[in-house]
């Protein structure tokens, strides 16, 4: 069997894997330190930080990796590294060079990711607005109710399925890197990070559909619509069949992160798209041909939720087991672990975006409309940010899982000049062109006055948000999500007392002093956790 180090198809090769000559190891707990007069790079020692992972990595056929005296029957106790054997020496000798991992500069390689990801990111608003254009030709009410409908299938889908797409990122990374095994029949990956996520996926979507299904009317409920309002019954028959989409929404969400654990990021984006065009036949179809208005346009979204994962799950079926063959081989611990602590994080800025939309309601529907405008272009040029940062965080996953920490500084420092420079350029983009892109919205004048007065928030922030996106993704590639959680949850609270009093003073520019401030407060958490002397970062600071 041979043993996968790193990408899709990186086999440790009989002829890389012999040792040149057999040494005697001495078992310790710990790697020692040890330096090359190449690279200095320097091992630091496996005490400093918990995992809920495994750390072993599988040999090839009846081989030992180079410095390390193991054999194949005492492999399972995991690797055992010998006196003065420099790591990088080991890992250099074990990665394919056709892997992606040296086969690219890092610099090319984070771009050629994060380029596809950019567009995969732009398709589903590009979804939703065209089913909005569709439904909004029926009339008000039914786009009113479609978009409450919308509005809670997303904030619960947001709740739940954005930590789970970030943690398989990382987990299906750091799995490839160091405990990737071939199947003895069907010669694919076996990956408990995969299994583990899809069965996650699985369950968490069925809990989504039966809580939209069957809550459907308590949920409008707490949106402020009652059963006496006329959207009332149009809302729930919209809700209640975009529920049916959640199992397959989730477990779409969860391969696009076990991909991007494969590094790659241009299959999920082919077969969205391909999904999408689904959709956009269905859409006329069942909505005006068929007469079934709303209702088929929730229809044609669920259809196409399944015809992307299907055509998903095909995919991955090609490199990787999907279901181990006992259940014993899952890990569902790391998964929950990280994940309550994201879970926290995704409701904390929920949380604070709502209370910013609540402050700008109470300005009125001048200040609202703007607000919106806003806000929507403010989301809209974060795509690249955030392409930018799942990019990194699947190059740092795989190179930190393996040690090679002056891999994983190139990378983060790379993709921190990319996110300040985007940042600028977007800033300076938006600020010449804002008002002529607001006028795409909007013909009132008064609207228009006061997007205006926002619009320097809007601009000027674009750095901040760059970096704070990119920090969260090279955060999650060292699977510090413990940090992360609680960081943004302090950030949150502080934010959220910003955004209650700053508007009474300021009006709506208050709000936007207050997103401002999240995202200012988040970035500032992001360079805070990199100065540390201790976790994951600390090589950082070991002398050369």
């Amino acid at each position: 069997m041979k043993a996968m180090l790193h990408h899709h198809h990186t086999l440790l090769s009989p002829h890389t894997a012999f040792c040149r000559a057999r040494q005697k190891c001495n078992r310790s707990d710990i790697i020692t330190t040890a330096s090359s007069s190449s690279n200095h790079a320097k091992l630091l020692p496996l005490r400093m930080w918990p995992s809920t992972r495994r750390h072993t990595i599988p040999l090839a056929n009846d081989h030992s990796l180079p410095g390390y005296g193991v054999t194949p029957d005492d492999a399972h106790e995991g690797l055992k590294p010998c006196d003065n054997t420099s790591f990088p020496a080991v890992k250099e000798s074990t990665i394919d060079k056709k892997s992606g991992l040296h086969s690219v500069g890092e610099k090319t390689e984070l771009i050629l990711l994060a380029l596809p990801a950019v567009f995969g990111q732009a398709i589903e608003p590009t979804a939703q607005l065209m089913e909005t254009a569709y439904i909004g030709r029926l009339g008000s009410l039914e786009l009113a109710s479609a978009g409450i409908g919308v509005s809670i299938f997303n904030i619960v889908s947001k709740i739940f399925n954005i930590p789970l797409l970030s943690i398989a990122t990382s987990f299906v990374a750091e799995d490839i890197s160091k405990n990737a095994s071939k199947h003895s029949s069907s010669g694919k990956l076996e990956l408990s990070s995969v299994s583990s996520a899809l069965i996650l996926a699985a369950g968490i979507g069925i809990i989504e559909a039966l809580a939209l299904f069957l809550g459907s009317g308590l949920f409008l409920k707490l949106m402020g619509v009652s059963p006496v309002s006329p959207m009332h019954k149009p809302a729930k028959l919209f809700l209640s069949l975009r529920a049916l989409g959640a199992p397959a929404n989730v477990v779409m969400l969860a391969v696009q992160g076990i991909f991007r654990g494969f590094k790659d990021t241009k299959t999920p984006v082919v077969y969205i798209g391909l999904g999408n065009l689904s959709a956009v036949a269905l859409l006329p179809l069942l909505v005006y041909g068929f007469q079934l208005g709303i209702a088929g346009a929730a229809i044609s979204t669920v259809a196409s939720q399944y015809i992307i994962t299907l055509l998903l799950l095909w995919s991955l079926s090609k490199r990787a087991v999907l279901l181990p063959p006992r259940m014993d081989q899952l890990e569902f611990s790391g998964y929950l672990k990280s994940g309550g602590m994201l879970l926290g994080r995704t409701l904390s800025i929920l949380l604070t975006m709502t209370i910013g939309t609540s402050m700008a309601a109470r300005q009125g529907p001048t200040a609202m409309a703007a607000h919106q405008i806003c806000l929507q272009v403010w989301l809209a040029v974060s795509l690249l940010a955030d392409a930018l940062a799942v990019s990194a965080q699947a190059l740092i996953a795989s190179s930190y899982a393996i040690l090679d920490y002056k891999r994983v500084q190139k990378i983060a420092m790379f993709a921190l000049q990319i996110g300040v420079i985007s940042g600028l350029a977007l800033a300076t983009g938006l600020y010449a062109s804002f008002g002529n892109i607001a006028t795409l919205f909007t013909s009132d004048p008064e609207v228009l006055m006061v997007v205006k007065s926002c619009a320097l928030f809007v601009c000027a922030s674009q750095p901040i948000n760059a970096l704070a996106f990119i920090f969260d993704g090279l955060h999650y590639g060292v699977s510090d999500f413990d940090y992360v959680g609680q960081a943004t949850i302090v950030v949150g609270i502080i934010s959220s007392l910003v955004l209650l009093y700053a508007p009474s003073v300021f009006g709506l520019a208050g709000v936007w002093a207050g997103l401002t401030t999240l995202m200012g407060l988040r970035t500032a958490a992001g360079i805070l956790r990199l100065l540390w002397k201790s976790g994951p970062w600390s090589f950082l600071h070991e002398e050369a």
